[in-house]
């Protein structure tokens, strides 16, 4: 077996083990290399970047195609706001970078929330593209070849220090810990009442709107939280890359990620994370030269035919074909248990 066949192996089998036993993932530093470290850490990131766009699109009903510039934009602010050749804090930096994303979501959300479908798709790309031509055209976050990060920040308390992102496996377990404190929040939120009325935004506004919701403040809310929740992912991964350059902003970010929300199922805050996984592992059979020879590099191709399979014939996604098994598996033991009821009761 060569050697980048043996990787993909151990990458294809540390994913799947991953799947079955999430409770695995604390775990997963203590038994693997740096670069499977590495490449989990960054699918958790993309995973939370998932979760705040399936807000919208899963439950608002607002397919955002610019969602990427709050993943980028909260890599800027990093790199902008930080010390060039100091470790800036996480205590401020994470919270100023999210508030960056916050702010530029409430002001972009006045505008394009008063349009709708494809209107709004189309308006969210163009804010978008303006922020990627901001950072690309002028010399604000260094042109085309983007900002070096050359420390990555601390987290200190007094004197002592809670973790030093230095370490491979220091930082994995701070996204591990956001990636599930995001997905907490995002279900208590949900849970609640301002996550049913967005539910029932999505399913008929106008009758919410003759209900009396003010439908238009909850929409912006959704927006400017899934805003601030991406430039969270966008922050990480910049912590993690320790560069940021214009194409973190670009559509195929935008792109990249309503696939993980398809694939993984929208309408569900496991699916996106589900997607996420699912779209590293896609990605990282389909571009191998040992199984695919020169054929590898047209990896996107068959990418994108999966994708349209998966949108025609599991139209719930990854998470709706866990569920139909679940129902079948569920429907299967009610029948065995009549069974052995009747079974019972035909006794003397």
């Amino acid at each position: 077996m060569t050697a980048s066949r043996k990787s993909l192996v151990i990458f294809l089998a540390a994913a799947l083990l991953l799947a079955v036993f999430p409770q695995a993932l604390t775990l997963f530093p203590q038994v693997s290399g740096t670069f499977y470290v590495q490449t989990f850490a960054n699918v958790m990131i993309l995973a939370i970047f998932a979760m705040s766009l399936d807000l919208l699109i899963g439950y608002t009903g607002l397919v955002s195609f610019g969602h990427a510039a709050y993943f980028g934009l909260a890599g800027y602010a990093l790199a902008l706001l930080g010390p060039k050749y100091e470790a800036a804090s996480l205590w401020w930096s994470l919270p100023a970078s999210m508030g960056v994303c916050a702010l530029f979501a409430l002001i972009t959300g006045l505008v394009v929330l008063r349009t709708r479908g494809i209107y709004f798709i189309m308006v969210t790309l163009a804010f978008a593209q303006m922020l990627f031509f901001v950072f690309h055209d002028t010399k604000l976050g260094g042109g085309s070849d983007g900002i070096y990060i050359y420390n990555k920040p601390t987290l200190l308390i007094g004197d002592f220090s809670l973790a030093n992102l230095d370490k491979i496996d220091h930082f994995y377990y701070l996204v591990l810990i956001l990636m599930v404190g995001v997905y907490l929040f995002l279900r208590r939120i949900l849970g609640s009442t301002f996550g049913r009325a967005l539910i029932g935004i999505k399913v008929n506004e106008h009758r919410m709107q003759a209900l009396g919701f003010p439908v238009f403040r909850y929409k912006l809310a959704s927006y400017v939280l899934a805003g601030a929740l991406g430039g969270l992912a966008g922050y990480l991964a910049a912590v993690q890359f320790g560069f940021v350059n214009p194409e973190i902003l670009s559509w195929h970010k935008s792109g990249q990620v309503i696939m993980m929300v398809i694939l993984g199922g929208m309408g569900t805050l496991h699916g996106p994370v589900l997607g996420a996984f699912a779209w590293a592992l896609l990605q990282e059979t389909l571009s191998n030269q040992a199984w695919f020879g020169p054929w590898a590099k047209h990896w996107q191709l068959a990418m994108g035919a999966f994708i349209i399979l998966v949108a025609m014939y599991l139209p719930h996604g990854l998470a709706g074909l866990m569920r139909r098994f679940g129902h079948k598996a569920e429907a299967e033991e009610a029948a065995e248990a009549e069974a052995e009821q009747m079974s019972a009761e035909e006794k003397p």
